[in-house]
């Protein structure tokens, strides 16, 4: 049972200039919604319990829009205004709030549509601790916007991931979700560092895995991806 996330939601979104001039990523809004609201009602959605947020940039105003949310998940904050740690740092300074158990570690920059199960739902059913030390959401290549690399994995033949590495493209994308065991993170300072630290780790391991998203995913890292996912929000039939 995943009943807590960590949501990493402390970065100061410089691409999304001038949207976060005067608000953090997180508080920019995408049909109506914020980011950070966006993810935290598909983590309500999902059944999660707990949900601990990082907040540096313009933290204050994060803060306190935080404390207004009256349904969902109970939200604990994870104080990184004195050093933005990225998400690893920050996942390993939160570990005290986070507990022992395996979490899911969400950015808030990914928003998708669903076809059928919901997503989270979905990668929590697939999670199996007994041979995963990491389970990533990815996204079919084809079917992303706001994306403007090549891909970020292949599957092995028996679901285990594997990097795009040399290779000109790779079919997926790391869709900003992820259920993740918490012991590897502990061995690490607390000091600014990528997931990808992590990740290398898992692959050298075999036990980094994916399942694949049944929707449509939008990374809104940009005021133009934003613009896109907000007209194609506005024209879905279902989320």
């Amino acid at each position: 049972m995943i009943d807590t996330a960590m949501v990493l939601a402390a970065g100061h979104g410089t691409r999304m200039r001038p949207l976060t001039d005067d608000r953090s990523k997180a508080m920019v809004e995408v049909g109506g919604t914020s980011l950070i609201d966006h993810m935290l009602d598909r983590l309500q959605e999902a059944g999660i319990k707990r949900a601990v947020v990082n907040i540096h940039a313009h933290a204050d105003n994060l803060e306190a829009h935080l404390k207004t949310r009256t349904n969902g998940p109970e939200i604990i904050i994870s104080d990184e205004r004195d050093m933005l740690l990225e998400t690893g740092g920050g996942m390993v300074k939160a570990l005290d709030l986070l507990g022992k158990a395996p979490v899911l570690a969400c950015n808030i920059d990914a928003i998708w549509t669903e076809l059928d199960t919901p997503a989270i739902t979905s990668l929590i059913e697939r999670w199996d601790p007994a041979i995963m030390d990491d389970l990533l959401l990815l996204a079919p290549m084809g079917n992303t916007l706001g994306y403007y690399g090549k891909g970020d994995f292949l599957f092995a033949y028996d679901g285990r991931l594997q990097r795009r590495g040399d290779r000109d493209s790779a079919p997926y994308v790391y869709a900003g979700v992820q259920i993740t065991k918490l012991d590897r993170l502990a061995k690490q300072p607390v000091e600014p560092f990528s997931r990808n630290r992590i990740w290398d780790e898992t692959l050298l391991a075999g036990t980094i895995f994916g399942h694949p998203l049944d929707g449509f995913w939008m990374h809104v890292g940009d005021p133009q991806a934003r613009d896109e996912a907000e007209a194609r929000l506005n024209g879905r039939q279902k989320t």
